[in-house]
């Protein structure tokens, strides 16, 4: 048999359809008839990579098309099972991923060299900051031009490409680089594989000349991409359940509060299993808010320092050991550094790691394990959960309006609370609706998203329309105030196209309340548009869509009962026109701690 050893590689298929004939001696041979095989015509990088994003479960990516990724977009579109989505403009592309991966555990965008690259970074820096796995994938220039020291279009007009590397470099947590193939299969796989494990995004970036050529790297057999799970260290995580349950069981009204990082650490359900075992009463911090279940029977709140829930902070801050899982303490969510806790009284249990009061810590100790290690051991103990009961008084209800007189904040979020179920999602923008939203209560499997670490304004439109095409059997309910609106307002038209059926509540007050209450100036003042007419001009006649513009509580009920009744299959896009003061009590608050916190004037030197 002629046989040669190359670049090249060649195999041989038998005419039986058998690998190997077994000979006489018992050795395998090659059926030395079999012609050899060329590479399979779709084994290509741009397949390859599209076969990867779907085996991780990516359905849908987010890009905006540029030169520089026109032939990886085809080979993309052509994987079945990935669809691509045509987004406006590359910031909302990532926001959408944003959204994307919060509900499928993973997104993907796919933007061009460096005028897209450094457009979407501020989304990406977004995903970092949130613990979200994005893969964001760029189109690069030509294998040629590197080292060359040519000048390329889409550049700051320098011979140097790694501008955008760089910028990404601070913003994900890998950076592959494809400019040749022998090496392109790992760095894909390395790739993805650090932004599952990391909870990261990552960063690709693939010449524009290399997506349509087969390698033999690229064939679809015979291994899956597939990841090695983690565990704790036995040891350790032995020594750190031990060291938890004397502290806690020597504790007379401790109490458990959920923190965003639970869904990092995949720990949820275990959360719970340590909730049912230990009696404690059960808080949330804000940014965990969706990830704790609110239908639990010792559910009181969230916890965020002056802004909690009514009696929720009381019951928190003069329990004698608190144990905050996955928790993350900026100057938000602390409201300006102001929580009554003290160290010496706290377990901190991160993702791989557990903090006891001042110490010991215990690293290499995942926190699903510890959790479900912990419940086995700790003793049940309801005592502050029954001080909860004897203080708590129901909330109360605002004060009842006239259907006709001027629509109010509070009344809106009544009957948005209404609108709530298994079936639908919140996304709330940042802003007053943070704490507006903060307020409801979600039933059961109701989803819940804002982006409180990075506060990124303009974030949930984006949001909204890769959280909706992730989840095309709920309805997303999105609270988006008129200047975060303004950032982003352009991709409703993706959603049109994509047909989504999300219900879009536009807080019209006239400016940037949040930031009116944290440091008030002329520059928080925005140009009034006229946002249904806005919505109305992008649907030109085009896509299921409905607007109303609401200035009443009568006009609110009746615009409700239209989107979720006659117009459900529409996007619908609600303008509710409130007083530029209107605002809850929880921003009134916050603000002033903040403004505070920003305005401390420098330590003497």
């Amino acid at each position: 048999m002629d046989s040669t050893i190359g670049s090249q590689l060649q195999t041989c298929k038998p005419s039986n359809g058998m690998l190997g004939n077994p000979a006489q001696n018992g050795a395998t041979i090659l059926d030395s008839n079999a012609p050899p095989s060329v590479v399979a015509a779709d084994a290509t990088l741009g397949r390859h990579l599209a076969r990867r994003l779907v085996e991780i479960g990516v359905k849908d990516v987010f890009s905006v098309p540029g030169d520089f990724n026109l032939t990886l977009l085809d080979h993309l579109i052509a994987e079945p099972g990935l669809k691509n989505i045509g987004c406006c403009n590359e910031l909302n592309a990532g926001y959408a991923a944003d959204g994307y991966a919060r509900s499928r555990g993973v997104g993907a965008c796919v933007v061009t060299f460096t005028v897209g690259g450094l457009s979407i970074i501020n989304a990406i820096a977004g995903a970092y900051s949130e613990n979200l796995p994005v893969i964001c994938i760029v189109g690069g220039p030509n294998t040629n031009d590197y080292g060359t020291n040519r000048i390329l279009h889409h550049t700051i007009g320098l011979s140097d490409f790694s501008q955008e590397l760089r910028c990404f470099q601070t913003v994900t947590c890998y950076q592959a680089v494809v400019n040749n193939l022998e090496d392109a299969h790992e760095q894909i796989d390395r790739a993805i594989s650090t932004s599952l494990k990391e909870s990261k995004p990552v960063y690709i970036s693939i010449s524009c000349n290399l997506p349509a050529i087969p390698h033999p790297t690229f064939t679809r057999e015979p291994i899956p991409f597939s990841l090695s799970p983690r565990s704790s260290n036995k040891m350790g995580l032995e020594a750190a359940v031990e060291a938890a349950t004397t502290f806690l069981n020597k504790a007379v009204k401790p109490v458990i509060i959920g923190g965003p990082k639970l869904r990092v650490a995949k720990a949820c359900e275990a959360f719970v299993e340590l909730a049912d075992a230990c009696g404690y009463p059960i808080g949330v911090m804000p940014s965990a808010k969706g990830l704790v279940p609110e239908h639990h029977s010792r559910f009181i709140g969230t916890y965020w320092g002056a802004v909690s829930t009514s009696f929720c902070a009381e019951i928190v801050e003069s329990a004698d050991a608190y144990l905050f899982v996955g928790p993350i303490f900026n100057d938000y969510s602390s409201v300006g550094y102001s929580l009554l806790l003290k160290k010496e009284k706290a377990i901190v249990v991160q993702p791989d790691r557990v903090v006891i009061a001042n110490g010991p810590a215990f690293g290499c100790v995942l926190m699903k394990d510890f959790l479900q290690a912990l419940a086995k051991k700790v003793n049940r103990n309801p005592t502050a959960f029954e001080n909860y009961q004897r203080i708590f008084i129901p909330d109360g209800v605002p004060t009842k309006s006239d259907p006709k007189e001027p629509l109010r904040v509070n009344i809106m979020f009544q009957h948005v609370q209404k609108m709530l179920s298994s079936s639908t999602a919140v996304i709330a923008e940042t802003g007053d609706s943070w704490f507006n939203c903060q307020k409801l209560k979600l039933p059961e499997g109701c989803g819940y998203e804002f982006q409180m670490q990075y506060g990124s304004i303009g974030w949930s439109v984006g949001a909204t329309l890769g959280y909706a095409q992730s989840v095309p059997d709920k309805r997303v309910i999105s609270c988006i105030g008129d200047g975060s609106f303004q950032v982003t307002a352009q991709d409703v038209s993706t959603m049109l196209r994509c047909e989504q059926k999300s219900i879009i509540f536009l807080i019209n007050n006239g400016g940037y309340t949040i930031e009116v209450e944290i440091h008030d100036g002329p520059y928080n003042v925005i140009k009034n548009w006229d946002y249904t007419g806005l919505v109305e001009a992008i649907h030109n006649g085009e896509g299921n869509c409905w607007t109303k513009k609401v200035r009443n509580e009568g006009e609110l009920i009746e615009a409700i009962g239209t989107a979720t009744g006659e117009k459900k299959d529409c996007l619908c896009f609600i303008e509710v026109i409130v007083h530029k003061d209107d605002t809850s009590k929880e921003l009134l608050e916050w603000g002033s701690r903040v403004c505070a916190a920003n305005s401390r004037p420098p330590n003497p030197q």
